[in-house]
């Protein structure tokens, strides 16, 4: 059992920290007061060649593994959440069902842009009716003359304002009381598709979350995505790595939280000692510091399995779950050791805590992953 990055991993890291230090940190607070999507950085991304870093080279891929692709979440997210989700959704939600189910076409076609930058990868799954019971989707694919008409609407989706085409799944039969759910690959400039961008959000506010609304909105039939009727199967089955980069996601956030919290513990003199000194914060920070070592350990053997060709599902689930909650609780404890101060904008721990939020709730809530690890256990 070898703990030790291999040298490309390493390279990987070093490169994607140094770049989120100096290219995405520094103006991460003035983007989320201002709502500023990050665009300029995904550009630079794209530079670097970082954008499909676990595709094919023959897409126009970095042929990385996906230990290399949650080092460059948990990087990015510790500089910046709002960047770090947008990446995540981009690769794990956008990138991995073309390249997962995607035809030989549709990979050249769809999947080599995204692997190059020149548009975000986004993915369209939950609706206002169906969250955490996707299988509780209405919109419909009906197929007529050679075309699909799709008709309905998706919300809370990650980047679909800066997409040129997504992948969503749609009703497309019924057997017996069970819907056949399929997916498609839909143009955003299509007629009939709108994205609106007006959600008034908690956390992560220069990520992009949209509505889409399709009315009639027509297709050629080879963009079904996969096997008809294989949707929602398709889907799980991205779900499960999208839940390593959640979890990477909430390493980055946390390990944050926690070094400006041993900054601050170190400088802040409070009865003539640093607070550093007493056992209470003492004891936050070292439970912060084992948390966040465990939940960055479950990431990578989620992320080795997947990488192996094994049985993930547990795993992810289990790396999703415990982040995403001691990520949370850090952040909790940052603002608590930072005292009045960790309430305001100036000290940044207050944004880690809003944006930690969502990590308990997308891509499966913390009580769906009790029941998919319940699920897997046997019971």
């Amino acid at each position: 059992m070898n703990f030790q990055l291999t040298e490309d991993q390493m390279m990987i890291q070093k490169m994607i920290r140094e770049f989120a230090n100096e290219e995405v940190a520094p103006e991460a607070e003035k983007r989320d007061k201002h709502k500023i999507f990050p665009q300029e950085i995904f550009a630079k991304l794209a530079e670097l060649g970082i954008m499909g870093l676990p595709f094919p080279e023959e897409y126009g891929g970095g042929g990385a593994d996906t230990i290399s692709f949650a080092i460059v979440v948990e990087e990015l997210s510790r500089a910046c959440g709002s960047t770090g989700i947008t990446y995540s959704a981009h690769v794990s939600l956008g990138g991995a069902p073309l390249n997962l189910f995607g035809t030989e076409e549709q990979k050249r076609k769809y999947l080599t842009p995204l692997c190059t930058g020149e548009y975000l990868g986004a993915f369209g799954l939950t609706e206002p009716s169906a969250g955490s019971d996707a299988a509780g989707t209405r919109t419909t694919a009906v197929k007529k003359d050679q075309q699909w008409i799709i008709s309905g609407n998706k919300c809370y989706i990650t980047n679909a304002s800066y997409a040129k085409n997504l992948a969503l799944t749609a009703v497309t039969g019924q057997k017996g009381e069970k819907k056949e759910i399929s997916a498609f690959i839909v143009p955003t400039d299509a007629v009939g598709f709108t994205v609106i961008d007006n959600y008034e959000k908690l956390g992560l506010h220069s990520s992009n979350t949209t509505e889409l609304v399709l009315a009639d909105v027509k297709i050629p039939e080879e963009n079904l995505l996969g096997k008809q009727g294989e949707g929602f199967k398709q889907f799980l089955i991205t779900l499960d790595g999208g839940r390593i980069g959640i979890g990477a996601m909430a390493v980055g956030i946390a390990q944050a939280a926690y070094e400006k919290s041993l900054q601050y513990a170190q400088e802040r003199i409070q009865f003539g000692h640093s607070i550093s000194k007493f056992q209470a914060i003492q004891h936050k920070l070292a439970d912060m510091a084992m948390n966040i070592e465990l939940a960055r350990l479950m990431v990578y053997k989620a992320a080795w399995l997947k990488d192996q060709g094994k049985k993930f599902t547990k795993e992810a689930s289990m790396a999703k779950l415990f982040a995403s909650e001691i990520c949370m609780r850090a952040c909790d404890q940052a603002i608590q050791i930072h005292g009045g101060y960790g309430y305001m904008r100036e000290y940044q721990v207050e944004r880690y805590f809003r944006d930690a939020k969502l990590l308990e709730i997308g891509e499966g809530t913390s009580e769906i992953q009790r029941n998919v690890i319940a699920r897997e256990i046997g019971c």
